[in-house]
């Protein structure tokens, strides 16, 4: 186990296509798989590892992740000694910078025992064991060690992310940006594993020179005069960085093999309960390869969709390739087919809402959609 590792998370994650989700709170707190939020697999990985000490830096619309994440109980982190600490405030004013956190959040870093430290993002979903790449830094010597997956086809929901350059000897010896020309790409992850001192020393030098605001674009500008070595990760990923990509990773739940090895037995993922009553299923309901969660009403039409919490869907209504994030009322004859609704919405009666598969239509937190309004919204 990591005892002797603590993990920083940096929300400082680009939500320029994923503004209608994040209006109101951070890419991190989204809510994803029905019953749980966007940060919850990163946090539960880091903990499966045995790290015990965990850093968010969460600079700005923090509410929601803060009222998610609370003390840490669900991932057993509110301890007295160690636990989980949110640092969403800064001497300056908020910017999407890593380095300026961690700056005017150094007592952090000083005054915790552990002398190693796993650097990673939220959105990348996967479950890894960060035991593995840790033995793999811990023995290889590197100065940083940064975690990739190999892509094929060039796959569009990673487009525009770093990309690896690997020699023989798994040492990184260039980074460059997906564009889609290559059949076969190693993207960086976005974790990378290196010494508490290396760290510090990484931060004190980005505001000295003043050249990088982030910690990962002070690695990748510094290959060449660092020992970056490459661990390789082999099970599923998905990359949330637009409105396409998090319907996509959604969808692939519904897949019951990444289901199985996204939710394994041996290193599950925890997030914050709801004591919510079972969901009631009506004599007038047809489900069909559909993930429910608790607390819901269930008389319509659901297929191939995913059901937040608390959610009602009438007698007669359809709801199909969907997400319905929680508290939502889906009223008699509506119809729903590649969309999301996020919190508190309401489709009136009869109302019809058609997205495309790669480009949903999503209806924002709030909002209330009656024929009065329309009749048809259809994306193609």
């Amino acid at each position: 186990m990591l005892t002797n590792y603590l993990g920083i998370v940096s929300l400082t994650e680009n939500e320029s296509k994923l503004k209608s989700l994040t209006a109101t709170r951070p890419l991190a707190s989204i809510p994803i798989f029905g019953r749980y939020r966007v940060i919850d697999f990163v946090l539960s990985n880091l903990v499966n590892a045995g790290i015990t000490n965990v850093g968010i830096l969460a600079p700005t619309k923090s509410r929601s992740l803060i009222d998610h994440v609370g003390t840490g109980k669900p991932w057993d982190l509110n301890r007295k000694v160690d636990g989980l600490y949110i640092f969403n405030y800064s001497y300056e004013p908020p910017s999407i910078s890593d380095i300026k956190l961690l700056k005017s959040n150094m007592e952090f870093l000083l005054r915790s025992r552990k002398e190693m430290v796993i650097f990673a993002s939220s959105y990348m979903i996967c479950n890894i064991d960060f035991k593995d790449v840790a033995k793999f830094h811990e023995e290889s010597g590197a100065d940083v060690t940064v975690v990739y997956k190999k892509i094929t086809n060039e796959d569009e929901h990673f487009f525009e992310l770093p990309t690896l350059m690997i020699d023989q000897n798994l040492n990184v010896i260039g980074v460059g940006k997906n564009i889609g020309r290559r059949t076969t790409v190693n993207i960086s992850l976005d974790m990378f594993v290196l010494s508490k001192e290396f760290l510090i020393d990484c931060i004190l030098t980005c505001l000295e020179n003043g050249n990088c605001i982030m910690f990962r674009d002070f690695i990748y500008k510094n290959v060449q005069n660092i020992n970056l070595k490459a661990y390789e990760f082999k099970g599923y990923v998905g990359c949330i960085n637009s409105i396409s990509s998090y319907f996509k990773v959604s969808m692939d739940m519904l897949n019951v093999d990444i289901q199985r090895e996204l939710f394994s037995e041996e290193r599950p993922i925890y997030t914050k309960s709801n004591d919510s009553p079972p969901t009631r299923y009506f004599s007038t309901c047809e489900v069909e390869n559909s993930f429910i969660s608790n607390g819901c009403l269930i008389a319509g039409k659901v297929k191939n969709s995913i059901i937040s919490r608390g959610v009602v869907i009438e007698k007669d209504a359809i709801v199909e390739n969907s997400i319905i994030f929680s508290k939502c009322i889906i009223k008699s004859g509506a119809i729903l087919k590649n969309v999301i609704l996020d919190k508190n919405v309401v489709i009136d009666e009869n109302a019809t809402l058609i997205g495309h598969n790669k480009n949903p239509l999503v209806m924002e937190k709030q909002s209330f959609i009656n024929l009065s309004q329309l009749k048809e919204v259809k994306r193609v």
